[in-house]
């Protein structure tokens, strides 16, 4: 049962992927072609050699990052706002790391391999040559993105603020373009290295314009999305009811987020991702937001008639992943949002979906669940309770066989079926493993997470 949708997001996957390769591979051809074995001879020309490698290196990293979070629809479709995110948090620190050594080689070599008077030197490259100053500057906005992109820093952060100081990253990127133009022999020294390095320096500052600017402020426009109730949904939970103009037109399927933001409250410029909680039907779209932070909290208290700001949507939590006639959902807490959306938006007959969803005390939408079950056939296996070890992603409730025999024994051919998981990262782990060990290709597991 692929889908056409799923086997061209592979494609797209694949031709992604190539193209990074064959991005760095034309770099290294472009280091060959100034000199850069020949130089290796010496030691003050290997070092301004090998720095000049990690110098492109870390540019086209840098750029690539920045078209991996551009929210460019085909990537999106294909990967997954997550997936994509994970990938960017690599690519960046790969970036920075060689940025870092581009500096010390360069340095090093300029300071004719002396390492006494490397920091004078450095100070002269700063001071002395065109377009080191701003470099300078755009070096210090990436160390700061990438010192709060740490776990640690990032653990200690809200993420309206994380999210913030992380956009320095553009800025960072710009300020460094002089440099590169001005002092990088290898970005401009044949037509076709400056066609690569324009047309690499134009996509990335086109997409960001275009989807990450331009789209959300012409689909926000469009479609006028304004609140019409807040509706408490359990401790902690409520729904946000939003309604607008020409919602049928808007691109949105169940199991999909957008990235939110209501002006008029403190804070509305920090964007937040919510899920939708309902299958949008075309009159009316709803998230479900869990009180965790000052963003979600300050929505508790929104008015009728706010206008809301949207980007997306986002995410391949939807049929577009689908391969397989049968589906089973497992869902814990809050991340039952997206699944809830999920079971009354999908096409199945009765008894083709089933629902594990794991929660502490009260379940949330218990009785539109109910009422999904008894309408369409969806089978709900319910998880009260804390974990029953911490290693576990059951509660006590499922007894003492491991997570695999009782996954096996509530869905004996689990690899028949597509699943769909959404709850916190370390469960959700929990939930991935036990699903492979228990013989689920992994094409057919699709996470959604939003710890990034």
């Amino acid at each position: 049962m692929t889908s056409t949708a799923a086997r061209c997001d592979a494609g797209v996957r694949a031709a992604s992927q190539a193209a990074l390769w064959a991005t760095l591979l034309w770099l290294v051809l472009l280091w060959l072609r100034e000199g850069g074995v020949q130089d290796l001879g010496g030691w003050t020309s290997a070092l301004l050699s090998t720095g000049r490698l990690t110098g492109l290196v870390a540019s086209a990293l840098l750029l690539v990052q920045v078209l991996m979070m551009a929210r460019i629809p085909v990537l999106e479709r294909a990967w997954g706002q997550d997936r994509l995110a994970r990938l960017h948090r690599l690519v960046g620190f790969t970036s920075f790391n060689l940025m870092i050594a581009h500096v010390g080689l360069v340095t090093w070599g300029y300071a004719s391999g002396r390492l006494t008077a490397t920091p004078g030197t450095l100070w002269d490259l700063t001071w002395d040559y065109p377009g080191m100053l701003l470099a300078a500057a755009g070096s210090s906005c990436l160390v700061m993105v990438v010192a709060t992109s740490v776990r640690a820093a990032r653990r200690r952060l809200r993420y309206e603020s994380w999210h913030l100081l992380h956009l320095y990253v553009y800025l960072g990127a710009g300020l460094a373009l002089p440099h590169q133009l001005w002092t990088g022999q290898e970005l401009l020294g044949s037509t076709a290295s400056a066609v690569f390095w324009w047309g690499l320096w134009a996509a990335a500052a086109g997409a960001v314009l275009v989807w990450r600017v331009a789209l959300p402020l012409w689909r926000s426009w469009r479609h006028a999305l304004r609140v019409t109730a807040v509706v408490p949904e359990g401790d902690g939970v409520f729904s946000v009811h939003l309604t607008g103009r020409a919602l049928g037109r808007m691109p949105v399927e169940a199991g999909q987020f957008l990235t939110w933001r209501f002006p008029g409250r403190p804070g509305w410029t920090r964007a937040n991702p919510y899920s939708l909680s309902a299958a949008p039907d075309g009159r009316e779209l709803r998230i479900t937001v869990q009180e965790v932070g000052d963003g979600s909290r300050s929505l508790r208290a929104i008015r009728p008639g706010a206008r809301a700001v949207v980007e997306g949507p986002y995410g391949r939590l939807t049929a577009r992943a689908r391969t397989r006639r049968k589906v089973l959902l497992v869902g814990a807490g809050v991340g039952i949002t997206p699944l809830r959306a999920l079971a009354e938006g999908l096409s199945y007959a009765p008894g083709e979906m089933t629902l594990i969803y794991r929660y502490r005390d009260q379940p949330l939408f218990r009785a539109e669940l109910e009422g999904i079950a008894a309408r369409r056939g969806l089978r709900i296996l319910a998880l009260p309770g804390p974990r029953r070890t911490r290693d576990s992603w059951f509660s006590a409730h499922a007894g003492v066989a491991s997570d695999r025999d009782v996954l096996l024994g509530w869905v004996p051919d689990l690899a028949e079926h597509d699943v769909y998981v959404c709850g916190p990262q370390q469960w959700a782990d929990a939930v991935r493993r036990t699903a492979l060990l228990a013989g689920l290709p992994a094409d057919q597991l699709h996470l959604e997470t939003f710890a990034w």
